[in-house]
């Protein structure tokens, strides 16, 4: 099939080199020009496992091509996925200027009928003003569909690949049975392509994302309620999510959940839900609870250090707001580091990935290092804010030679307790017992 995406971001560009993978011929479009050209060199401008390589290889073979042509590119292809960006407005509703001028470029580029599919991530009724903009025009027929993204950031190739399932809004059996065949080799294992109206679809999307959030945020409040019981958050994770009606997924406690995703859908849907007459609530506790939470780490230091920490260095081991991604989108990480720099410390930090993203945030108000123990040296505590595999397995023997005291706040849970402690660790963790030597260290 002959398809073009509009939109080269994260999602664009996943979509554009899995369905070239499977054979298609597919035009991915971007307003930028240098972009284009380090695109068409495979050279992607984020980090995410795999898809460098991909998109070079796609390249090469001639199934992947990039452009600044709209025009060209929808006259070129039967399918157009719409997948820019929908930044959050300043209300919290989902911001579809973007969206709305791909559909008018469309229709004004449009030669004959063409199936246009949202890809974006939308709230319910955006399939209608994607079909009215397209239709104010053009003559020729469009039939716009929703097909959600599912991807998780550090795996999105593996999700696009072998989906849990694929979501299609459409509106009649033509785009549906067009979509069924463009999907059909992601799915031979048997997951479900689920067909259904395209504002089911568009509101399917924000729900799935917003139960996630609930879960880790029902999760860090019970980890608050095991701190102040004496209670293990770890033991209370595995009874309740080995509970088949529960699952064990999303229920590890943490300092909140960041990204490009959860925070904005969160908040797009308790708009919609308000705009709608329907009770937001749960979403706004959600919300509430998750800003809170990010807060945890920095609470801890001023817990144990005081309000003043003039004179104290704390080294941070990650930087992005989960592992194998350098996006710092609301990022815990952010949280902490300018409340420790406003109370007076020097923060040292380590991301595997994240320390350019993190450099043009922070600028120089940070120091960074290549290697993960080289912030050490010297440092008051270690601070871990993302659950990268280089930490989880560390020498401690090294950690406890290179930091000035063997104080560290772990936000993952990276650690058991009792090895902690009889490492002779100060340990303070996400809804566990503290470990605190007596008298504390350092003192």
């Amino acid at each position: 099939m002959k398809i073009t995406v509009l939109g080269s971001g994260y999602v664009g560009l996943t979509t554009g080199a899995c369905l070239a993978e499977t054979g298609n011929d597919v035009i991915c479009v971007d307003i930028v020009p240098e972009k284009v050209e380090a695109l068409r060199s495979g050279r992607i401008p984020f980090f995410e496992p795999g898809l460098s390589e991909l998109v070079a290889q796609n390249v090469a073979e001639g199934r992947l091509h990039f452009t600044t042509d709209v025009a060209g590119a929808v006259r070129a292809s039967p399918i157009i996925f719409i997948a820019v960006g929908t930044p959050p407005d300043e209300d919290g509703s989902a911001d579809l200027r973007h969206v709305i001028a791909a559909a008018r470029d469309i229709g004004r580029a449009m030669d004959g009928e063409r199936i246009v599919i949202t890809k974006s991530t939308v709230p319910v009724g955006t399939a209608w003003r994607v079909r009215e903009a397209i239709r104010a025009k053009t003559s020729h027929a469009a039939r716009v569909c929703s097909n959600p993204e599912f991807l998780k950031e550090g795996a999105a190739l593996r999700d696009f690949r072998r989906p849990d399932r694929v979501v299609l809004g459409v509106d009649d059996e033509v785009a549906a049975e067009t979509l069924r065949d463009l999907y059909a080799p992601f799915v031979r294992t048997g997951n479900e392509i689920l067909v259904m109206d395209t504002a089911s679809a568009e509101i399917t999307k924000y729900a799935a994302n917003a139960m996630l959030a609930s879960r880790i945020s029902f999760m860090n409040s019970v980890a608050r309620l095991c701190e102040r019981t004496g209670a293990d958050v770890d033991r209370v994770r595995l009874g309740v999510g080995s509970d088949r009606r529960i699952g064990p997924t999303f229920l590890f406690p943490g300092v909140g959940y960041g990204g490009s995703c959860f925070p904005k859908d969160v908040r797009a849907l308790a708009r919609t839900m308000q705009e709608k007459g329907v009770n937001s609530g749960i979403l706004d506790a959600i919300e509430e609870i998750n800003e809170g939470q990010k807060r945890f780490l920095v609470d801890r230091c001023v817990e144990r250090f005081g309000e003043d920490l003039a004179g104290f260095t704390i080294a941070v081991w990650g930087l992005a707001f989960k592992p194998n991604t350098d996006d710092m989108r609301e990022a815990p990480s952010l949280v902490t580091i300018r409340e420790l720099l406003a109370r007076g410390a020097r923060v040292v930090a380590h991301d595997p990935v994240a320390m350019e993203e993190a450099r043009r945030i922070l600028g120089d108000r940070i120091e960074f290092r290549a290697l993960n123990y080289d912030v050490l040296d010297g440092a008051d505590a270690l601070v871990i804010h993302t659950e990268w595999n280089p930490y989880r397995r560390p020498d401690f023997a090294r950690i406890r030679r290179l930091l000035a005291r063997p104080v560290i706040f772990d936000g993952r849970n990276l650690y058991s307790v009792d090895a902690m402690r009889k490492l002779g660790f100060e340990y303070h963790s996400v809804g566990r017992i503290s470990v605190v030597p007596s008298p504390p260290v350092g003192e």
